[in-house]
């Protein structure tokens, strides 16, 4: 890995994500929507020692703005060999249940758009037979939950997607991570209380970077204990889950 191109990478495990890929000698190139972000984290990560960070500024929820985002990309970065998507939303569950409106927006941006994007960069990985791509999704998508289900089928639909797409690119040797965190303890989560079962952001990101230098494994849950802790709740017979108030 040396050039990653990251898509949203205002949010907060974003940013740790980067601070990590800076310290080895990782060029980057920032893609969000807010250019005042931008400008202060590409600051921030030169004053700590980047080599490289280029920045782009685009309403990745806009499909209009991804062939932008891609040409940019070749052009500051040539040749780069991984794409990290992680943006999303997580609106409010008591709002998406009673609003079409506002249930579309949340699959539009964690679903659509998101694999609208991957759809583009996987053809320029395909077409080079070499690369990574990486999308952070949800352990929400694994079941649907009365307190988060708009949410988590979105994170599922993305993660059912990355699965197909990793079987696509399998013969053109580019590796497709899903990457399932639990909660983590970021901006988004905000209005969550946060107990024992958040992380922190910075030890994500740690399992992140790993993955990402190995090009493995390609499904990554983080913090690790995730992993069983949804084996148990996939398990649950469905008579029994939908009686559960969570």
């Amino acid at each position: 890995m040396k050039k990653a191109v990251i898509l949203g990478a205002t949010s907060g495990i974003a940013q740790e994500v980067q601070r990590l890929l800076i310290k080895e000698g990782i060029e980057l190139l920032l893609v969000a929507r807010s250019a005042e972000h931008l400008t202060a984290l590409a600051a921030d990560l030169e004053t700590r020692g980047a080599v490289k960070v280029a920045v782009f500024t685009a309403d990745l929820a806009n499909l209009s703005t991804h062939a932008e985002v891609l040409a940019y990309a070749q052009e500051q970065l040539p040749e780069f060999d991984t794409v990290l998507l992680a943006y999303g939303t997580m609106l409010d569950q008591e709002q998406c249940k009673h609003s079409v409106q506002l249930a579309l927006r949340e699959m539009d941006t964690n679903f659509i758009s998101a694999s609208a994007m991957l759809t583009l960069f996987a053809e320029y990985f395909e077409a080079r037979k070499s690369g990574c791509i990486a999308a952070i999704t949800s352990v929400a998508g694994e079941r649907g939950r009365r307190s988060n289900y708009v949410y988590g089928s979105a994170k599922g639909a993305l993660s059912l997607f990355l699965q197909g797409l990793r079987s696509r690119l399998f013969p053109a040797g580019v590796s497709v991570i899903t990457i399932k965190p639990g909660p983590v303890d970021t901006a988004m989560t905000d209005h969550m209380t946060k107990g024992a079962m958040f992380a922190n952001p910075k030890d994500v990101a740690k399992d992140i970077c790993r993955a990402l230098e190995k090009r493995a494994p390609e499904i990554l849950y983080t913090p690790w204990k995730w992993k069983y802790v949804m084996a148990i709740v996939r398990a649950i017979p469905e008579p029994v889950f939908k009686r559960l108030n969570f």
